[in-house]
C-alpha cells in the first residue's frame, strides 16, 4: 500500500498491543480479477472527497498492523467554533461479517 486510502479497523483495542490496530484496505478501483477476498461495499452516504464513490472495494488480502498514529480520520469540515469535524463510522453487523469472510479467505481460512 503506497498511497493514502480509507481502511476498516478490524481489531479490538488490546492491552497487550497498546497503540496498534489491524486494518484492511478499501479502494475505489475494482480489482483486475475479483476473488473471494474482494467485495464491493455500498457506502451510504459516500465517504468525503476524494473517496466519494457510492461504493468501495474491500481488498481482503491487504491487511496490516499499524500504529494508530499512522491513521488519520477523514475530515468533513469545521463546526461554528472552527473545530474539525470528522467522518467516523461503525459498520453494521452484516458488512462486518462480509469483511471478516474476505479477510479469512485471503488467509486461506475457509468455513
Amino acid at each position: 500500500m503506497t498511497k493514502r486510502r480509507p481502511v476498516i479497523v478490524i481489531s479490538p483495542e488490546m492491552k497487550t498491543r497498546p497503540g496498534l490496530c489491524t486494518v484492511v484496505a478499501l479502494s475505489t478501483t475494482p480489482p483486475s480479477v475479483i476473488t473471494p477476498y474482494h467485495c464491493k461495499l455500498i457506502i451510504n452516504p459516500p465517504l468525503p472527497y476524494p473517496y466519494s464513490s457510492p461504493f468501495q472495494w474491500l481488498k481482503g488480502d491487504m491487511v496490516y498492523s499499524v500504529s494508530f498514529q499512522r491513521l488519520d480520520f477523514l475530515r468533513v469540515g469545521k463546526d461554528k467554533n472552527g473545530k474539525r469535524i470528522y467522518d467516523i463510522r461503525v459498520l453494521n453487523k452484516a458488512d462486518m461479517e462480509t469483511v471478516q469472510r474476505c479477510v479469512l479467505s485471503a488467509m486461506g481460512i475457509h468455513n
